[in-house]
């Protein structure tokens, strides 16, 4: 999915070289180097989503993230920051960011993260029965149900979960910090292999009445569910 993006970043050479990276994914990139510019642009072009600093000059990127939300533009916000405890990571999602990333970014990551952040903003513009469908697997998150080629899939509370946001973002890698974050509420890394250990259960289930496995390993980042 090729996504219109603003990238709100005072730092020159970071914010060019960010934006060449994700070029590369097929997104169209406007970069902004503090407050009043992302303003401007935010008044000129409709963005899918936006990329900001955390620390900038003049307004800082709490401020005009809260500011953004008080006159009511939804657009997703991952915030981009040095800082990496979790008490600035909760402040940053209390202003209103709908994820949050640390310097250095992984691009590939950063791509897997929009593309989720777009998604689930369309979905949750949808309407709440509506099923998520990928291929032959069919999910229905307010029965909590799923069917794959017309039968039931038995499938456990967290299995659900994982194969619901598989099926919310099918054709998008899913990293496994991205799961861990919205399966399990987690925002470090567990000393076990939890992602990897269920998405071995899940494939069982997938592939229980036949059929090809509908998941696929991306080596190096996480998991994808087939469109």
């Amino acid at each position: 999915m090729s996504l219109q993006l603003l990238i709100v970043e005072d730092d020159e050479e970071l914010a060019a070289q960010l934006g060449e990276q994700l070029a590369r994914f097929g997104h169209r990139v406007t970069i902004a180097g503090d407050g009043r510019r992302a303003n401007q642009a935010l008044g000129s072009t409709h963005f899918d989503a936006i990329i900001l600093d955390r620390i900038l000059p003049m307004m800082d990127g709490l401020s005009l993230l809260k500011d953004l939300r008080d006159h009511h533009i939804l657009t997703p916000v991952i915030m981009m920051t040095a800082l990496g405890q979790s008490r600035q990571k909760i402040e940053g999602l209390e202003s209103g960011a709908d994820d949050y990333v640390v310097k250095p970014v992984d691009p590939a990551e950063l791509n897997a993260r929009l593309q989720a952040l777009v998604r689930a903003r369309g979905w949750t513009e949808q309407r709440e029965d509506e099923t998520l469908r990928a291929g032959d697997v069919v999910v229905s998150p307010a029965r909590h149900s799923a069917w794959r080629n017309g039968k039931t899939l038995r499938l456990q509370k967290t299995e659900f979960k994982v194969l619901t946001e598989l099926a919310r973002n099918a054709g998008t890698p899913m990293t496994r910090a991205m799961l861990l974050e919205r399966v399990w509420n987690y925002d470090f890394e567990p000393a076990t292999n939890l992602v990897d250990a269920y998405i071995r259960r899940l494939r069982i289930r997938l592939t229980e009445f036949g059929g090809e496995d509908p998941i696929i390993t991306i080596r190096g980042l996480g998991y994808m569910l087939r469109e």
